[in-house]
């Protein structure tokens, strides 16, 4: 039992701070165990699976110990899929709030001359895929001489990927005095030969002792043929009339027709797999996370690493091929003291993969009875019902912290020879506000961004349309939420 607070840790309180206003109150195993040892600078080995809060647990440390005045990146974390380096960039821009902590997301299909730009800026903090990285480090665009934290998190997915070389070749680039923090929900051999090569004496912290599968999730599966899975899938979601449910399929073509035969029977659904533009798929993801579809019918792409809550149900529609991809798909569900379910389908010849799945979880999944038409035709009023009913917008956690913060648009930038400085100055002396009260702040060539705290937007907006900065008046405006 974890009795441990984040009172317990020697962090700042406009860390605590931030993650009150996300609604962490207590930490989870692993961030119990890898925060004290990552703020002592201890390279760290961690086994734990997708769910246990492991980002919270190398971003807390880091966050607490980058230099803000430094404008060159100072922490470098590399991720397997893009949909997870964005979710690390948003959860070091929300833990790190109140300490003005810049983060940027680097990756594929995304324009590089964008991230080039924002690695120009005061940047603290980079996630990134492997082949993106490097391409950056290639063409000079992302400084390493600051990179005092690594973080290679996934790393079996990483493997599981064919990017373990693009990472020594990054590794290669760092200087050796940095501290490096691998997390991996399972150690295959040529993990365990990263740490030894590139780590030093690594304390190893292993969360996953009592069985590497959530406790809280009830694994089951049915054995079937091909032909009559979708109608089995049917019957399962009218059975389990779950509130959230991730339905994984091996391939992009069988993901859309799934999809699409859901969509046919009026599901609330939508997909994510790796031949759709990042666009659609990040939008598939905050849409799902946000409770406006109720089933999200996806490849492996979205089983690492994808922070959504309150999933009561996984189905692997194709049983993975790999006892560790069963791990990470099933860990979706499950989390954070609820409830969940994991449903597998088994078709005749690939009973083998079950056996894979089974020696390294360590327990038998059992099988289910095939429900008769009567069952389904008795639960099938309540599905309807639920179907029908408007789904309920969730709130994510960084609503709450996110609420009294206003961005403002100053149409001046570093060819006006503005800098952070100039505004924090400025601003600190508008009545009502101090320091505290400014966030992040984003010079591009002829903008500035910057966030206002503490419901204190309208206030500065209205005196900063009287007030000069570095002896210019700047036009400001409140900004949409992206730019």
């Amino acid at each position: 039992m974890n009795n441990t607070s984040f009172d317990d840790f020697t962090i700042s309180e406009e860390i605590k701070k931030a993650l009150n206003g996300l609604g962490y109150d207590i930490p989870t195993e692993v961030q119990a165990s890898v925060i004290p040892r990552a703020l002592e600078k201890n390279d760290l080995i961690v086994r734990a699976q997708t769910g246990s809060g492991k980002t919270g647990a190398y971003a807390i440390p880091i966050c607490e110990s980058v230099e803000w005045l430094e404008n060159k990146p100072q922490a470098l974390i590399l991720t397997p899929t893009r949909e997870l380096a964005v979710q690390v960039k948003e959860d070091f821009t929300n833990i790190g709030r109140f300490k003005r902590i810049k983060a940027a997301a680097i990756y594929g299909r995304h324009p590089f001359s964008i991230e080039k730009s924002e690695l120009k800026q005061k940047t603290h903090v980079v996630a990134g895929t492997p082949g993106r990285v490097m391409d950056h480090i290639r063409k000079g665009t992302l400084p390493l001489s600051k990179i005092e934290w690594l973080v290679i998190d996934e790393a079996d997915r990483m493997l599981d990927m064919g990017f373990i070389e693009q990472v020594r070749e990054i590794i290669a680039e760092l200087s050796p005095e940095r501290m490096t923090m691998l997390f991996s929900a399972t150690m295959p051999e040529e993990i365990e030969k990263i740490s030894s090569d590139y780590m030093r004496s690594p304390v190893r912290i292993n969360v996953s002792e009592s069985g590497i599968m959530v406790a809280d999730t009830e694994h089951s599966l049915y054995f079937t043929d091909e032909k009559d899975k979708f109608k089995l899938l049917t019957q399962v979601t009218v059975m389990e009339n779950p509130d959230s449910c991730f339905i994984f399929c091996g391939t992009k073509d069988r993901v859309d027709m799934i999809c699409d035969g859901l969509a046919g029977l009026g599901y609330p659904c939508d997909k994510i797999h790796g031949g759709m533009e990042q666009k659609q798929r990040l939008s598939a993801m905050n849409g799902f996370k946000r409770g406006k579809y109720r089933y999200l019918v996806a490849t492996d792409v979205a089983a690492r690493g994808i922070d959504v809550e309150d999933i009561s149900l996984v189905i692997n529609y194709d049983i993975p091929l790999e006892g560790e991809t069963y791990v990470h798909r099933t860990g979706r569900t499950g989390r954070a003291g609820r409830k969940g379910k994991a449903v597998s389908f088994v078709t005749p010849t690939q009973t083998r993969y079950l056996q894979d799945i089974e020696e390294l979880t360590g327990f038998k999944i059992q099988e289910a009875v095939k429900p008769d038409r009567e069952e389904v035709s008795a639960h099938k009023p309540s599905f309807d019902e639920k179907l029908n009913r408007a789904g309920r917008i969730k709130k994510t956690k960084s609503d709450e912290l996110n609420k009294g913060i206003m961005k403002l648009r100053f149409n001046g930038g570093k060819k006006k020879k503005l800098r952070a400085a100039n505004f924090v100055g400025v601003l600190s002396n508008v009545e009502g506000m101090e320091a505290e009260d400014i966030g992040i702040i984003t010079i591009q060539d002829t903008l500035t961004y910057v966030e206002i705290l503490n419901g204190k937007g309208p206030l500065v907006l209205e005196a900063m349309k009287s007030t000069k900065i570095n002896g210019k008046q700047l036009k400001v405006m409140r900004a949409a939420d992206k730019h």
